[in-house]
């Protein structure tokens, strides 16, 4: 007989369906004896449902080898606790396709300096289902390897702020393809969401907030969505690195200060599209180093120390609809040349006319101010910031460009600050995923 090769994921979906129709459930209840959920799931059928009572299961790495759904009983979700004691590895080990987990609270994973020791450790398995869990004290939280077409949803997680060398990621995520991560709340890790060598992830609607180094970091990602999310108070906010065809929309980088602190730092990524983002007291809003042929368009920069920092190596990038308003600097970069296009954005500082009234400005803007050149020279400068020197040098410039790029001008400022609405400025969104 002769198979296709689109038999056999027919056949495994047909065995599944099968084994569901047949699945039973199962009530657990905790015993002081331990190893209840590892004896369970060693006894139970392929889909079959473990309902798990209210209590305290002192259990640790638990093998989850078949198709199964572990849920908290009914009216007992979240009082399921399953506590490590902090001993043995990952709390639960996930090696199969179609897992579902929901309404568990874990506790309790070791720190461990040569293994990712972690809540949830999903490895090689798709279909798995995440979601109402509370994870507490845990080195890594959700961890899933090489794995594929699985939901992140609704969890809670909170670790106790160490040092980065003995802390975690909430939610990680690697070389993995379609994970959808979405309503998640993580506090407390050395990264709140992490993905490496990832394809097609969805990332929409978490709040990621206090954590010792990035709110949200990935690397080699290509075709991701981040869409809805809050990142708030981490270390050095938000980094985006050797990635393309990145789309982040409608997201709240908001209180990311630090000497090295950022709201987003785009480093070598291409082909990406930012938009409807807001960029609230962060000591730089974006940073953007190698990126190529990105639109950042409709986002707000207001009350940063840096609006953008825009270094020679990004080109072929169109910044336009933004408002920058209240900004320390506006714009600082590292060059005198300018392969950018900057247009129609709102500046706050912006002093010209418009005669015609079409609410655009009949005299170019240049953000760049003389001021900033030098302190990107100097850091120690900043505290003339609000002096009448500094004042002088600003206007003097504007009157005598000299110091500044000439090429980085605004030559059609807005009069007015842009309403965000896609509608209202009839742009096309640009969707660079293949």
């Amino acid at each position: 007989m002769h198979f296709s090769r689109h038999t056999a994921p027919t056949l495994l979906l047909l065995a599944l369906a099968y084994a569901t129709a047949f699945a039973k459930t199962h009530e657990i209840s905790p015993s002081a004896k331990g190893g209840v959920i590892a004896r369970a799931i060693a006894s139970a059928s392929t889909g079959d449902t473990l309902r798990l009572r209210a209590g305290v299961y002192k259990e640790h790495d638990i093998v989850v080898g078949k198709p199964l759904h572990i849920l908290a009983a009914r009216g007992d979700e979240l009082r399921v606790i399953i506590d490590a004691e902090l001993r043995g590895s990952s709390m639960v080990f996930v090696r199969a396709n179609g897992v579902t987990m929901r309404g568990l609270a874990l506790r309790n994973v070791p720190i461990s300096y040569m293994n990712d020791n972690a809540a949830i450790r999903v490895e090689g398995a798709q279909n798995g289902v995440f979601e109402n869990l509370r994870i507490d004290n845990a080195l890594f939280g959700i961890y899933l390897a090489t794995s594929a077409n699985c939901r992140i949803a609704g969890n809670v997680l909170r670790a106790t702020k160490g040092n980065e060398s003995s802390s975690g990621n909430g939610i990680h995520l690697w070389k993995c393809d379609n994970i959808t991560v979405e309503g998640n709340d993580v506090q407390g890790h050395r990264d709140g969401i992490y993905l490496e060598f990832n394809r097609r992830a969805l990332v929409r609607r978490n709040t990621s907030q206090g954590n010792m180094r990035y709110g949200l970091h990935f690397m080699f990602s290509d075709s991701c969505a981040y869409e809805s999310n809050t990142f708030r108070q981490n270390g050095s906010g938000v980094a985006v690195m050797y990635s393309r065809f990145v789309r982040m929309t409608g997201n709240k980088f908001e209180q990311n200060w630090g000497a090295a602190a950022y709201g987003v730092l785009f480093k070598d990524i291409t082909d990406s599209y930012m938009a409807e983002n807001r960029f609230f007291k962060n000591t730089t809003g974006l940073y953007a180093e190698g990126v190529n042929r990105t639109i950042i368009e409709r986002n707000e920069f207001v009350n940063n120390g840096w609006a953008m920092k825009i270094f020679g190596s990004a080109t072929d990038n169109i910044v336009r609809f933004n408002n920058i308003i209240g900004n320390s600097f506006d714009v600082a970069t590292n060059s005198f040349d300018n392969e950018n296009q900057f247009i129609h954005n709102y500046w706050s500082r912006y002093e010209g006319y418009d005669l015609d009234r079409n609410g655009i400005g009949d005299v170019p803007f240049h953000p760049v101010r003389l001021f900033s050149v030098l302190v990107e020279q100097q850091q120690s400068s900043l505290v003339l910031m609000h002096s009448l020197l500094v004042t002088m040098l600003d206007v003097a410039e504007r009157v005598i460009p000299s110091l500044t790029p000439e090429t980085l001008v605004d030559a059609a400022p807005m009069m007015k600050r842009i309403d965000i609405v896609p509608e209202k400025l009839f742009i096309t969104k640009q969707n660079h995923q293949p």
